[in-house]
């Protein structure tokens, strides 16, 4: 009974993103929901820390490492500025930005390429005279779309794999051609919406300086894509993921130029930490059995996890409740190690679902707040216009494909 107060309040709070009256987020509330657990006695220090799955945080860190090489060699400037080259032609750089965006996602974890790209298309398009929003939810949307098409794209599959001990190339196979044709639909929608409004009158004049943009550095970026290139190479193999990427992360820290510490202050802990937490408040419901007892609930009224729509629905609304990765913690203990199609179904909803409404991803919440500070105003109506129906088609054609 412990288990499921603590369960419930803290899935609320992260649910509402705040306590009132209290300036504490999701990642506080979580940790907040892993102490009661042990205070209380719902899961004893001991089992706190065995439930922690290190390797899934091993990984996640590792990926971390190696993007932020990336981004202090200045790639992710480089990449931004090189599809500014079709400005020209806003349906066009459109599409490209789009595909850039997801095939980085694809292979980083989406928020970063977004917190890295962001702030550089909202002022260039400003100073090339195109309007900024449709661009900029298209670098949300497909990031999204791009990252669930890899078990490295975001942290939920990187979770899901480690979880379900899928294999790296078997699931790219499976989610590619759902994720490239979600996100041709995705362009379509995005293209058709604004149409006619993908310019502004004139082009803003702007000050660049104290622009805090890495410049490009041929060395690092060159170090940084041979990093890549070795741990997608890395995980074709039978070497566990978690120590071919702390192994690729820890030679980019042997560099004469770049400070491991600035690479190190790249690295995401609030993410790194709500993974701890909720790891502990999952298991302390798993020893409550409360997994076993929803899923008989689910059997009674006729619905079994193991039905794709129903997976499906149940992903979508979970990821726009409490967010992707809080969502994917509670479905994981429902699903059966045999069944290799329903993990890939839930990787990829829930990183579809993203798109649904602006709270229902950090990547959406990353390109919103790095536009703002460019004067970019990106409402929560103006992304439903957009992330509803995206959401719906990719949904359909996830649906058709795990039909086909």
């Amino acid at each position: 009974m412990t288990a499921l107060v603590v369960f419930l309040v803290s899935y609320l709070g992260i649910a509402m993103g705040r306590i009132p009256g209290l300036a504490v987020d999701r990642v506080g509330i979580a940790i907040l929901g892993a102490i009661a657990m042990v205070v209380l006695g719902a899961v004893s220090p001991q089992e706190a820390v065995r439930c922690i799955d290190f390797p899934t945080l091993c990984l996640l860190y590792g990926l971390m490492i190696i993007s932020a090489q990336l981004r202090l060699g200045g790639f992710y400037t480089a990449a931004a500025e090189k599809i500014l080259g079709f400005s020209d032609r806003p349906r066009l750089f459109l599409l490209v930005s789009m595909l850039v965006s997801a095939l980085l996602s694809a292979l980083l974890a989406n928020d970063i390429i977004c917190f890295a790209m962001a702030p550089i298309l909202a002022c260039s398009l400003k100073r090339a005279g195109l309007n900024p929003v449709p661009f900029l939810l298209g670098l949300a949307v497909s990031s999204n779309i791009g990252s669930g098409s890899t078990l490295i794209g975001n942290p939920q599959n990187m979770l899901i794999g480690q979880m379900g001990h899928l294999s790296f190339e078997a699931f790219f196979l499976w989610a590619y051609m759902p994720s490239f044709l979600s996100l041709m639909a995705a362009f379509g929608m995005i293209a058709m919406c604004y149409r006619k409004d993908l310019r502004i009158e004139k082009a803003e004049t702007m000050d660049e300086s104290g622009m805090d943009w890495p410049r490009f550095d041929c060395w690092q970026t060159g170090k940084g894509i041979l990093a890549v290139g070795v741990l997608v190479g890395l995980y074709l193999t039978d070497m566990p993921r978690d120590l071919a990427t702390l192994s690729v992360a820890g030679s980019l820290l042997l560099s004469r130029k770049m400070k491991s510490r600035e690479m190190m202050a790249l690295v995401d802990w609030h993410l790194i930490t709500l993974f701890c937490a909720l790891f502990i408040i999952i298991h302390g419901v798993s020893l409550a059995h409360l997994p076993e007892r929803v899923l008989e609930f689910l059997s009674q009224k006729g619905f079994e996890l193991t039905q794709p729509v129903v997976l499906t629905s149940v992903s979508v609304v979970l990821s726009n409740l409490f967010s992707n990765v809080p969502a994917v913690m509670l479905v994981i203990p429902c699903l059966g190690q045999a069944m290799p199609d329903s993990w890939y179904i839930l990787a990829l909803s829930s990183s579809f679902a993203g798109n649904l409404f602006l709270l229902g991803s950090i990547a959406n919440l990353i390109v919103v707040e790095k536009a703002l500070g460019h004067g970019v105003v990106i409402s929560f109506k103006e992304h439903a216009r957009i992330g509803i129906p995206v959401t719906f088609l990719s949904l359909l054609v996830l649906m058709a494909w795990t039909w086909l």
